[in-house]
């Protein structure tokens, strides 16, 4: 029997879940470190204004298998609005069954349909099996080097005033 599956936009009722699986992302990752708390706080920080962003779900049976989570931005050198694909993550006993590819073609059509002009997104660099999934889909190395600086917040402040 196959299995009925739905990309949709995820809702708060998911937030346990896809922290979960934001746990098993970062726990693969050299530059982070899993941390519910942060991760439902983040999650949370997109779903409370939608102009800051979307995540959808991969739904395979009604249970959540994979997610995909797009930041909105605008970008001078594109003179509009772009998205930075944050996080993409299939359970890892659900690789390998194109869930990724559903979810990130999900992304590419919904940023198409809203007019966005670029989609950029960073991956471990010895990560090559990631590298070649999204060169797979159409994305290319650029130029830039990418570079951070972690900033701490003050213990008392919980958002930031613009």
């Amino acid at each position: 029997m196959n299995a009925k599956v739905v990309i949709e936009p995820a809702t708060e009722a998911d937030l346990d879940e896809l922290s979960d699986l934001l746990g098993e992302l970062f726990s693969e990752e050299k530059d982070f470190r899993p941390n519910k708390q942060k991760q439902l706080y983040g999650l949370r920080l997109i779903f409370e204004e939608p102009s800051r962003g979307r995540v959808f779900v991969l739904r395979s049976d009604n249970a959540i298998v994979g997610m995909i989570n797009l930041l909105f931005t605008v970008s001078t050198a594109e003179g509009g609005f772009v998205i930075l694909l944050e996080d993409l993550v299939v359970h890892d006993k659900f690789r390998g069954h194109g869930y990724g590819s559903q979810l990130l073609q999900h992304a590419i059509d919904f940023a198409k349909e809203k007019n966005f002009l670029r989609i950029t997104l960073l991956t471990d660099r010895p990560e090559l099996r990631s590298q070649a999934f999204f060169k797979h889909h159409g994305f290319h190395e650029s130029s830039m080097l990418p570079m951070r600086l972690l900033l701490s917040p003050a213990a008392d402040q919980t958002k930031v005033t613009l």
